[in-house]
């Protein structure tokens, strides 16, 4: 599909768009200087993922980008003043897009699925870590590159980097900030799939509508439960397996699951 697109300001802009009832899809709008973050950048984009959260209808998130790159990451002579003052670009109270779990700052609860192409760099293989699931296209281009400019990645890739592909993998990129490719992003775990530039946006959408067709409720404890284990340890992720398996089979949509189950059809549930 084409994401619908309006011309973005100077400082760029994060559009939304409702698909198929379900999907919120959230797209990077500053083409013009390679999708280049700014503070609006930074606030829609918490104001967007807050949104996925905020309204029961919705499922599942899909970050995309407008243009050819994903993002070239920050526009440092705009952003570096936040940087020296230390202060956060994204205002507090909203959830937080790189889900640190922060005080102050929400946690997202629904599941989201990244998009990426072209140049990702910097913040934009941080916010595709801190996604559920990454796809990417054949044309990437990533470089975790803030050790050239005296600036520590800051948005999650000391986490999640080594996290995924262990330390010796994440060092060789965090520490020379050298370009890597798609098969490179894939060999290290930090994408999931990778596929034609051309299918990119459908095939996370694909991803994304199998995942909203599940149930709701026990899509956002599984996703949860995981980074608790992730996060606190085993035995934290173990501790919730009672009390939250039993308020998922109170639902109704756990009593649809049986019902399917019974019948042979696919579950058709409403969230409640």
């Amino acid at each position: 599909m084409e994401p619908k697109a309006s011309t973005p300001p100077a400082e760029g802009c994060i559009e939304t768009e409702v698909v198929d009832d379900h999907i919120l899809l959230i797209g990077i709008n500053r083409p013009a200087k390679y999708n280049g973050w700014t503070p609006r950048m930074f606030r829609e984009l918490a104001e967007a993922y807050t949104r996925l959260d905020d309204e029961p209808g919705l499922r599942a998130g899909v970050l995309h980008a407008f243009g050819k790159h994903f993002t070239a990451g920050l526009d440092l002579p705009v952003v570096a003043p936040y940087l020296k003052r230390g202060e956060k670009l994204t205002p507090p109270g909203l959830v937080e897009p790189h889900d640190f779990g922060l005080p102050g700052y929400r946690r997202r609860q629904k599941p989201m699925v990244a998009a990426v192409k072209g140049i990702c760099y910097t913040v934009g293989i941080e916010l595709m870590l801190a996604a559920d699931i990454a796809i990417a296209a054949d044309d990437c281009r990533f470089r975790q590159m803030e050790v050239q400019r005296c600036i520590l990645p800051a948005g999650g890739a000391t986490l999640r980097m080594p996290e995924r592909a262990g330390v010796g993998n994440a060092m060789l990129h965090l520490l020379t900030g050298d370009e890597f490719d798609s098969v490179e992003a894939l060999r290290c775990n930090f994408v999931q799939k990778v596929v034609p530039v051309a299918e990119l946006l459908d095939s996370a959408l694909d991803l994304a509508r199998t995942i909203a067709a599940q149930a709701p409720a026990a899509v956002m404890a599984t996703r949860l439960n995981v980074l608790k284990a992730i996060e606190l340890g085993q035995a934290a992720a173990v501790a919730d397996f009672a009390p939250v398996q039993k308020a998922l089979a109170a639902s109704e949509d756990a009593a649809e699951g049986v019902r399917a189950f019974i019948e042979k059809r696919p579950a058709r549930f409403t969230g409640r």
